[in-house]
């Protein structure tokens, strides 16, 4: 019972639209404007950059906080597989509240921000592959000024760059993570499908550039 009220807790958490929340309080409704897509980057077209930085804090902070609250409840010495499948139960509903929030008829935002928070709370076996799939991100949002390209590569590579770590490092052992290892390349394909639209821009050249004046940075 704990353990499915912490995940039940997350699920709320996660449900909450920040973007929503905040483009309200403007008078906007977010999902009319540009995307439609109830996460920052939408949210900067129509509110502003500062508000933009706030909401992507937010989101990362409601994957964050259950992720890591939640190893104190649950991983007591070393982790075997079954407690890391919990443990990563609980960062899970929190991006499934994220994207599928159920008073907003399972309509919301595609988790990329909520997902890193949980990759954060997740120490160490996702946050050292996550912090190495951000410096990606943020190398390719540099080079081509595109945001979604950034979260679909890095989102593509993350499964593999745990692979290659759990290979070379003595403490880190497949049979014990490949929970993590499952749900990571479950995940990382959901957010990929989840920017198929994207994806769609970028093939046709009509994808929004950021880091170029007035365009949103997040």
């Amino acid at each position: 019972m704990k353990f499915l009220l912490l995940i039940f807790i997350s699920y709320l958490i996660g449900s909450i639209s920040f973007a929503l929340i905040i483009a309200k309080a403007h008078g906007v409704d977010l999902r009319a404007i540009g995307s439609g897509n109830l996460g920052a980057t939408n949210l900067s077209r129509a509110c502003g950059k500062k508000w933009a930085y706030l909401c992507f804090l937010l989101d990362v902070l409601k994957g964050f906080v259950p992720s890591f609250v939640a190893k104190f409840f649950i991983v007591s010495g070393t982790a075997d597989s079954a407690t890391l499948a919990i443990w990563l139960a609980v960062g899970v509903a929190a991006i499934l509240g994220h994207i599928f929030p159920f008073y907003l008829k399972f309509k919301g935002g595609k988790g990329v921000a909520t997902s890193f928070g949980v990759v954060l709370g997740i120490w160490p076996y996702y946050t050292i592959p996550g912090l190495i799939a951000f410096v990606l991100w943020s190398a390719i949002v540099l080079i081509w000024r595109y945001i979604s390209l950034g979260s679909v590569i890095a989102a593509a590579v993350f499964p593999f760059i745990m692979i290659a770590l759990t290979a070379v490092l003595k403490d880190w052992y497949f049979n014990v993570l490949w929970p993590l290892i499952l749900a990571a390349a479950i995940l990382c394909s959901l957010v990929i499908f989840l920017h198929r639209a994207n994806i769609k821009r970028l093939l046709s050249g009509t994808e929004h550039k950021v880091l170029q004046g007035p365009e949103p940075l997040i």
